[in-house]
């Protein structure tokens, strides 16, 4: 029988193992909260619900709740991680690590049986799929734990156990796990009605797409009333250019950034008087004379795709969470909201005005002039521009963003959108498109687990049947005893709040809220609140 080890690891004593008393016997079985009963109960909350409430403006109301379900006990455990097979590398923080929490019965059996034969303890449960509208239904997997402590020091004791036993363990808290409710969830949600509020809804960057500020910042310096965390972006230099924006993004009408593949986005049109969600792509194409190359980027790094999705890139052209894609061939735009240094490298570079004449063709580097904009290419897109532009020319640049159903979305300099992933409530019902929206792969399960099938900090942003916006977050990682929500919950909590449309937002240690320039969530980051890329933020009228 084939061993999974970690090397250089030694069998301890007996004795070390005899501490391990308070773990329970070997039993395969089911959890006693299976995700499928789980899920039902969401879609008829039992948690008792404590709230309170703020009107802030005409139109803006902020509530503070704490949802619990009586009764829960968790506790802290040991799991002990299968080897996971990935496609990719990744830098980001957030995301899950090359060892799963899940894998097949024969895995979860075999490491069973050899804990027990050094003398350990261990259980095997199943874990089955969330109700995602696009991945298989049943069991996922099994998962190897062992006992359940009072305390993260008594879990941390016995996860050294397992280690010298040659195994890959990690602590868990049973209470971030869908098959048991949670026992606390702090939320914050923020209503806008746009028939009422006089003022303002916008997504923003603050002026510059290359820096990262807290969503509390942005808040006081606009003067806002709420304030939340935008979409996904670039955390490492490694990923491309920090704070830039890894998905679609646009402000004051100008399109900052590109889709990656087909992903949710909330547009925020009239100055957010006119709301929707929507799965968005977008096309841009450069023009020198009757010659036409299509741009693949906004604002990045040129060859450098963060969540992939777009055509030619690898090792993927949908679009992965979390996932940095490579393009030997790739032309990309920069804005004048990119204040920061261009990108230097092998490629060609055209510096044009804001007429579209060209300015000047040479090397990567420098700065875009205010008002103008900048082409960079590599591989061929950068034969392309030596071939075909040349000083004192013209390059139109054409965009076109679309929905999925292929309806053109015209901005206009009143409107601006957010973009992440995935779609949560669509026409009124849970319809999680997880696998399509790349935050999950039914291929490899241990892709996404943590993310998306795991309670997290979230933020969330919907519409009721009113047309009103709403905005949630949910604190997550124990800060304030709070648990989080799974992907799942999220949807159901959404619906709970009458959205008939609602995305996802960047979550993790980036959700955060801000009402009236104060940060009034606990982010889940040890340094506390997070630097992020765009944010949304509401607006007085008189600011």
């Amino acid at each position: 029988m084939r061993r999974t080890r970690i090397p250089g690891t030694e069998r301890r004593s007996a004795r070390l193992r005899a501490r391990l008393a308070t773990t329970i016997v070997l039993a395969l079985t089911a959890p006693a909260f299976l995700p499928g009963a789980a899920e039902a109960d969401l879609e008829r909350p039992t948690a008792t619900e404590q709230w309170t409430t703020r009107t802030l403006a005409p139109g803006v109301t902020v509530r503070t709740g704490v949802l619990r379900h009586p009764g829960t006990r968790h506790a802290w455990t040991v799991t002990v991680q299968a080897p996971a097979r990935t496609r990719w590398t990744t830098n980001d923080p957030d995301a899950p690590l090359t060892w799963a929490e899940v894998a097949t019965r024969g895995w979860a059996e075999d490491t069973a049986r050899e804990l027990t034969e050094a003398g350990l303890r261990p259980r095997v449960e199943s874990v089955r799929w969330p109700r995602y509208a696009d991945t298989p239904h049943g069991v996922m997997g099994y998962r190897v734990r062992i006992g359940r402590f009072a305390t993260q020091a008594e879990a941390r004791t016995a996860a050294s156990a397992v280690t010298a036993a040659g195994f890959h363990p990690a602590v868990s808290w049973t209470g971030y796990d869908i098959q048991e409710p949670a026992d606390r969830q702090n939320v914050q949600v923020a209503v806008i009605d746009p028939k009422t509020f006089d003022g303002t809804v916008e997504a923003t960057h603050d002026g510059n797409v290359a820096q990262r500020e807290t969503t509390s910042a942005v808040a006081r310096k606009l003067n806002s009333l709420v304030g939340v965390n935008g979409g996904f972006f670039v955390l490492s230099p490694g990923d491309g250019v920090p704070g830039t924006m890894s998905g679609i993004g646009a402000y004051e009408g100008e399109l900052e950034s590109m889709a990656v593949g087909s992903r949710s986005a909330l547009l925020l049109e009239d100055g957010g008087h006119r709301i929707r969600v929507a799965d968005l792509t977008s096309t841009l194409t450069a023009r020198a004379g009757k010659a036409i190359y299509d741009i693949q980027g906004v604002n990045r790094v040129p060859g450098t795709v963060r969540d992939c999705g777009r055509p030619g890139s690898t090792p993927s052209e949908l679009p992965w969470q979390d996932v940095t894609c490579r393009l030997a061939d790739d032309l990309v735009r920069f804005t004048d909201a990119f204040q920061a240094d261009l990108p230097t490298g092998p490629g060609t570079q055209v510096v044009l005005d804001a007429s579209g004449r060209v300015v000047s063709v040479g090397a990567r580097g420098g700065r875009v002039p205010a008002g103008g904009y900048v082409l960079q290419g590599i591989g061929r897109a950068a034969d392309w521009l030596t071939a075909h532009v040349e000083p004192y020319g013209r390059v139109k640049v054409g965009e076109t963003v679309r929905t999925t159903a292929g309806r053109r979305v015209v901005l206009d300099a009143d409107d601006s959108l957010v973009s992440a992933a995935p779609t949560l409530v669509r026409d009124g019902r849970i319809d999680i498109d997880a696998a399509a929206e790349g935050v999950v792969d039914p291929a490899y399960t241990s892709f996404g687990y943590a993310w998306a099938n795991v309670r997290q900090p979230r933020t969330l942003a919907g519409i009721d049947r009113r047309g009103r916006l709403i905005l949630a977050t949910v604190d997550g990682r124990l800060k304030g005893g709070s648990e989080g929500f799974t992907l799942y919950e999220a949807a159901a909590f959404m619906k709970s709040l009458g959205a008939v449309q609602a995305m996802n937002l960047d979550g993790g240690g980036s959700t955060a809220m801000a009402v009236n320039g104060t940060l009034v969530n606990q982010p889940s980051d040890a340094a506390g609140e997070r630097a992020v890329g765009d944010t949304v933020q509401v607006l007085p009228a008189d600011r």
